[in-house]
């Protein structure tokens, strides 16, 4: 085999091993992730109706919120609303740190060499 092939095959092993460590990182925080969906979708449903959006006003709103990116088009004017998209927008941050975490735990498990060498340094 080449030496080109070989890489190949090592780099298609690496990424079958991310997927399957990232799937079984993302069952078990699966509980987490839907709490927190229920949490942004029920507190942008809230919103809207508190508002008088319409459903694409609200869910446009939800996601630009729980996603911390904020455009500023469309603003709450209620005090309960604001609060709420404090609410939404603090739940997003939750919701990317686990996203991020369970990726990096991921990287982690798809090394064998590098998490053989971690479990060393650990002994």
């Amino acid at each position: 085999m080449t030496r080109g092939t070989e890489s190949k095959f090592k780099s298609r092993r690496m990424r079958r091993r991310f997927f399957a460590s990232l799937f079984q990182q993302l069952r078990i925080l699966w509980p987490i992730f839907s709490g927190v969906l229920v949490v942004i979708v029920g507190s942008g449903a809230l919103v809207g109706w508190i508002e008088g959006w319409q459903l694409g006003d609200t869910l446009y709103f939800t996601f630009v919120t729980g996603l911390t990116i904020g455009y500023g088009d469309l603003v709450p004017k209620q005090t309960i609303a604001r609060v709420l998209a404090l609410v939404i927008g603090l739940c997003g941050i939750v919701l990317t740190g686990l996203i991020a975490a369970a990726s990096v735990q991921a990287l982690r498990g798809a090394d064998p060499d590098r998490s053989n060498s971690d479990n060393a340094a650990q002994d």
